[in-house]
């Protein structure tokens, strides 16, 4: 049987920044709501045979009626429920890949702005590579600082870059992590923290600035803007 590449869609949040007692991942975002633009690159990208869905467990129905069955997505082959961390979420959508499953992308569900291109070539990429992630390089400058608010030093803005979603593993690669990191209690900020602690040489995909992450209702606002635009290219 054909090897898969398989999608694991985190949309299990709690949002708490946005202000609405409604899930982030469910408010509208123009036409339709957020979490519907994610799921909709992925439905429409040749490379992506399949997608796990991690919710809330009380969102689960709601998930499959208002999103998955309301907007067609056929490439959705389970709707599953996450954990107390953003890493439980992910372990828990690992534990649905298919057999046939050897490449896994790991993308937040409130970055609806990911672009068909950029997807493409950080799929393409880990076809190659055992581990990649798409990131951008810092504009900002960034200091160190102490808990007393006082700066201890100036770090080098050319060594740093902003880490974003989708984050592309081998399956065997990413299961090894979790299964450490998981046996072990440790977490880290992201899945390739993970990969990178067990010694796999992580690569980088350059990222798109307009990927940003849904959190607060600035964000909302910025994303309807770029969706405008880009209706408008």
């Amino acid at each position: 049987m054909a090897e898969q590449t398989i999608a694991i869609v985190l949309a299990a949040g709690q949002g708490k920044r946005m202000g609405y007692s409604l899930n982030k991942q469910y408010l509208h975002l123009l036409d339709k709501p957020v979490l519907a633009h994610t799921l909709q690159a992925f439905e429409q990208e040749p490379l992506i045979d399949g997608v796990i869905v991690v919710a809330k467990s009380s969102e689960i129905e709601y998930c499959q009626e208002k999103i998955v069955k309301a907007f067609d997505l056929r490439k959705v082959i389970k709707v599953t429920s996450g954990g107390k961390e953003r890493q439980d979420s992910v372990y828990a959508g690992i534990q649905h890949l298919p057999d046939e499953c050897n490449l896994v992308v790991v993308h937040d569900g409130a970055r609806p702005l990911i672009a068909p291109d950029l997807l493409s070539q950080v799929i393409e990429k880990g076809r190659q590579a055992k581990a990649v992630i798409t990131a951008v390089p810092v504009k900002d400058t960034i200091k160190k600082v102490r808990e007393n608010g006082i700066v201890e030093c100036t770090l080098s803005r050319s060594e740093l870059w902003a880490v974003q979603t989708p984050q592309v593993f081998q399956k065997e690669i990413i299961l090894a992590a979790y299964r450490e990191a998981m046996a072990e209690g440790f977490y880290g900020t992201d899945d390739a923290s993970l990969v990178e602690r067990i010694g796999v040489e992580v690569q980088v995909v350059h990222g798109s600035y307009e990927n940003i992450k849904i959190t607060t209702p600035e964000d909302l606002e910025v994303a309807e803007i770029i969706l405008k635009r880009r209706k408008l290219i």
